[in-house]
C-alpha cells in the first residue's frame, strides 16, 4: 500500500486531498456521494462574522475551460456556522479547515477567536476581501496588509493557520514570503483569477456584478506557474489550487512544489470528483512504485 499521508507544518492528514472553499458547502451537502471522511480535509464554506445574502443573481456564467462567479461571499455567519453545522462534521471525523473573511482586520479576529475553543483544526485565510478602511483594497494586494492580517489572526488562532494567496497581485512570491514571516504555517494557492464575460446581444456583462472570480482548467497553468515560483522562496508546505479535474492535473502541482491540492469547480461538473481524483492518484502512485505521495513534491526539473 503506497503512503498518502502529508504533513502541513503542524497539521496532520491521511492524504492530500482537500475540497476547495465555496465549492463543497459545508460538507453535508455532497456526503450522498462519497464519504466526507474519505477526504484529506475539508475547506469551508467562506465563513464571516454575520450572515451574507450574497451578490444578486446571476452570478456563475460558464467560460472556455472554466467558470466565473460573484456568489457574494454567501454563508450563514460564524455562529450559525459553529451551532449547526460544525456538529456535523464533527460526527464524520473529517478534518475541517475554516475559511474565513472580514472586512475589516477587527472582524478576521473576532472570527479567529470565536473558532478557538471549537474543534477546527485549521483556519484558511481568504485575503482576497477587501479592506473598508483601506478604501475598499484587497488585504492580500498589499504584502504589508496581508501580513498585518495573518499577524492579528495568529494570535487570536493558535492552531494551524493557512493563508490562501491571490493571484492578483504583481508579485505573489514577495506576499508569500510576508505571510510566512507574520506566522502563516502554509500557503494554499491560487485563489481566482478577477474575469468578465460579455453577452454580445445585449451588450451587457453576463453576471449581476459586471466582474468575477475565473476558475477551472483554463486557470491551472497559471496557478503551476505560480507554485513552481514560490516553493523555492518559502519554507511553509503550500496547497495547490486551480483547474484540478485528474490525477495528472494534480501531480503537476506537486512536481511544482505543492504538498497537498484542493479541487474546487471539478465538483460543480461531478460531485464524487475529489474522491475519483484521489483513486487515481492512488492508483499512479501503486503503478509508477513510489512509496508516498510525499517524495513528488518540488521534483520539478529545469
Amino acid at each position: 500500500m503506497v503512503d498518502l499521508s502529508v504533513q502541513l507544518g503542524n497539521l496532520s492528514l491521511k492524504n492530500p486531498m482537500i475540497a476547495a472553499s465555496g465549492t463543497f458547502g459545508y460538507g453535508e451537502e455532497l456526503n450522498d456521494y462519497f464519504p466526507v471522511e474519505k477526504l484529506g480535509a475539508i475547506s469551508t464554506k467562506g465563513l464571516s462574522l454575520k450572515p451574507r445574502e450574497g451578490n444578486p443573481m446571476p452570478r456563475i456564467v460558464e467560460t472556455p475551460s472554466g467558470m466565473i462567479n460573484a456568489i457574494g461571499l454567501q454563508n450563514v455567519g460564524i455562529e450559525a456556522f459553529i451551532r449547526d453545522k460544525l456538529p456535523f462534521l464533527e460526527k464524520r471525523g473529517v478534518v475541517v479547515i475554516a475559511n474565513i473573511f472580514g472586512n475589516t482586520l477587527d472582524e478576521y479576529v473576532e472570527i479567529a477567536r470565536m473558532l478557538a475553543p471549537t474543534s477546527v483544526q485549521a483556519v484558511e485565510l481568504n485575503i482576497s476581501c477587501p479592506n473598508v478602511k483601506a478604501g475598499g483594497m484587497e488585504f492580500g494586494n498589499d504584502p504589508k496588509m496581508a501580513a498585518k492580517v495573518t499577524e492579528a489572526v495568529r494570535r487570536a488562532f493558535r492552531r494551524h493557520l493557512m493563508v490562501k494567496l491571490s493571484p492578483n497581485v504583481t508579485s505573489i512570491v514577495e506576499i508569500a514570503k510576508n505571510v510566512e514571516a507574520a506566522g502563516a504555517d502554509s500557503l494554499s494557492m491560487i485563489n481566482t483569477i478577477t474575469a468578465m464575460a460579455i453577452n454580445t446581444k445585449t451588450r451587457r456583462p453576463m453576471i449581476a456584478n459586471r466582474v468575477g472570480g475565473l476558475s477551472g482548467p483554463a486557470v491551472r497553468p497559471i496557478a503551476v506557474r505560480m507554485v513552481a515560483q514560490t516553493y523555492p522562496e518559502v519554507k511553509i508546505p503550500i496547497v495547490g489550487i486551480g483547474g484540478i479535474v485528474n490525477a495528472n492535473d494534480a501531480l503537476e502541482f506537486f512536481i511544482a512544489g505543492a504538498a497537498a491540492v484542493q479541487v474546487g469547480t471539478a465538483t460543480f461538473m461531478a460531485p464524487d470528483a475529489c474522491s475519483r481524483i484521489l483513486d487515481e492518484l492512488e492508483a499512479y502512485l501503486e503503478q509508477s512504485g513510489i512509496a508516498s505521495i510525499r517524495e513528488l513534491t518540488g521534483t520539478l526539473q529545469p
